[in-house]
């Protein structure tokens, strides 16, 4: 029997991948897991940009500016609260001017003219009120210094920031120019201003120890408000007994 001549590489390999084909095993298969897709490097993560910050807004002015340049009697007082911007925003036709003279026997303070102020503060229905109030206690009106905290009337002002921005000092200067021989306030807002917690009682007793003098304090209820509630008209009046018997 003849022996065959022994076959090349090359068909050895087509007579292997015959059987394997025929086996139906047409794929190659590895223990070891192949890397088919390469993990592209990720970019960087940028730092976002830093927000820009806005440059914080100044501190309003303080109302009356600088204290130097503060009127030192009531007859300059008296322009410098029409024209000083810093008092009232607005224009300055609306500004009421206080009305009395230096050394009344009595101040009375308000948080603000009334609505219908033009030429007079106090022209309305409080004024009318403290008209028979002082007529009932037998209380001269020339003898009466008439003063508001504000220049204009103002709704719904904030009192809190109005005293952050000042306007204690410059209620405080007014007191000090009409040098009253007693002083009334009327409304937790005018109250607060001179160092009273609204949160307490607002009818109160006191003495205000200001550049050297000392001035006997009545706190009371808005007029507002004691036009509204007759009992607190009964309690002013009851207050001002016991506070001009003292």
């Amino acid at each position: 029997m003849s022996r065959n001549a022994p076959s090349s590489l090359s068909e050895q390999l087509a007579a292997a991948h015959d059987w394997w084909r025929e086996a139906g095993v047409d794929h190659v298969f590895a223990d070891e897991a192949n890397t088919w897709l390469e993990a592209r490097p990720q970019p960087a993560a940028q730092a976002a940009p830093a927000a820009s910050e806005e440059p914080a807004s100044p501190p309003p002015p303080a109302i009356g500016g600088n204290t130097e340049g503060w009127p030192a009697d009531l007859a300059q007082f008296a322009a410098w609260w029409l024209a000083e911007p810093s008092l009232a925003h607005g224009g300055a036709d609306l500004r009421v001017l206080p009305r009395g003279r230096a050394g009344a026997k009595l101040m009375a303070v308000v948080a603000e003219p009334e609505r219908e102020d033009r030429e007079r503060l106090l022209s309305g229905e409080h004024g009318k009120l403290l008209t028979n109030f002082f007529a009932k206690a037998g209380v001269d009106e020339s003898e009466v210094y008439f003063a508001a905290a504000l220049p204009r009337h103002t709704p719904m002002a904030d009192w809190r920031e109005l005293r952050q921005q000042g306007l204690d000092r410059v209620l405080l200067h007014h007191i000090a120019l009409v040098r009253p021989e007693r002083l009334i306030l009327f409304g937790q807002d005018v109250t607060a201003l001179l160092g009273h917690d609204p949160a307490q009682n607002p009818h109160f007793l006191l003495d205000l120890n200001h550049q050297g003098g000392s001035i006997r304090v009545l706190a009371a209820r808005s007029l507002d408000h004691m036009l509204r509630i007759p009992s607190a008209r009964k309690r002013l009046w009851q207050d001002w007994l016991d506070w001009t018997d003292g």
